[in-house]
């Protein structure tokens, strides 16, 4: 048996396999040993991602408070300018008529209504368009424009003539029109307050231009910059 064995080791030998002894420990299982308490590449990888991740998320979320606020100025800002001249329209138009009755309710729906349209049509038209990027530069500061010339002049100057008109036939604060010519004779009655409303029409539209040019530019700042950081 004994000599089997050397004859067996004589061979490995020539083979150029060194057998291992009892107490010996091959080479790679060694070194596994000694990385396997070490992080590996991938996990280091990943701690070092997971600040940028995080980064990129609050900066991100900053970006969308900035442009959630400059919404929420911008239409309240033209919708209040709205309100103003809703308010100013439902004076005037309440003066020519000779209307005393239902004061609180005549203004409530000049105030509001006018704000309010003015606040959705600014969603709809600009807000949207920009989130979309379907709107360019004029474009924007034109349809804000016509927001505030509409919503803040037009709208507000049809409700209260409509309103206050309605209440002088009610309670025959004014002469009754002849047949035929109600609203032509109503033109005519206020024809001095609406070409007062002039003033108010040209600060709307220029006001409704800077909002405009103020939220495009804003908003191309903050992508260009969310753009250049990713």
């Amino acid at each position: 048996m004994a000599t089997l064995r050397r004859e067996v080791g004589a061979n490995l030998k020539d083979a150029g396999v060194v057998p291992l002894g009892a107490g010996e420990v091959p080479k790679d299982i060694g070194m596994a040993t000694y990385t396997h308490g070490q992080p590996s590449p991938s996990v280091r990888d990943a701690k070092h991602r997971k600040p940028m991740v995080i980064e990129i998320i609050e900066k991100k979320f900053e970006y969308l408070r900035k442009e959630k606020t400059l919404n929420i100025y911008g239409t309240v800002f033209l919708g209040t300018t709205a309100g103003f001249s809703g308010i100013l329209t439902n004076f005037m138009f309440r003066y020519c008529f000779n209307v005393k009755h239902d004061v609180f309710k005549t203004y409530a729906s000049l105030t509001t209504l006018p704000f309010l349209s003015t606040v959705v049509a600014y969603k709809l038209l600009v807000t949207d368009a920009l989130n979309s990027g379907n709107i360019s530069q004029e474009n924007c500061v034109f349809r804000s424009s016509l927001i505030g010339i509409v919503c803040g002049i037009l709208y507000p100057c049809g409700l209260a003539f409509t309103k206050n008109g309605r209440l002088a036939v009610r309670y025959h604060t004014v002469p009754l029109p002849p047949k035929g010519r109600v609203l032509l004779h109503w033109i005519q009655l206020c024809q001095t307050k609406i070409k007062a409303m002039v003033i108010p029409l040209v600060f709307q539209a220029v006001f409704g231009t800077y909002i405009g040019l103020q939220h495009y530019s804003i908003f191309e700042n903050t992508l260009e910059k969310a753009m250049h950081e990713d």
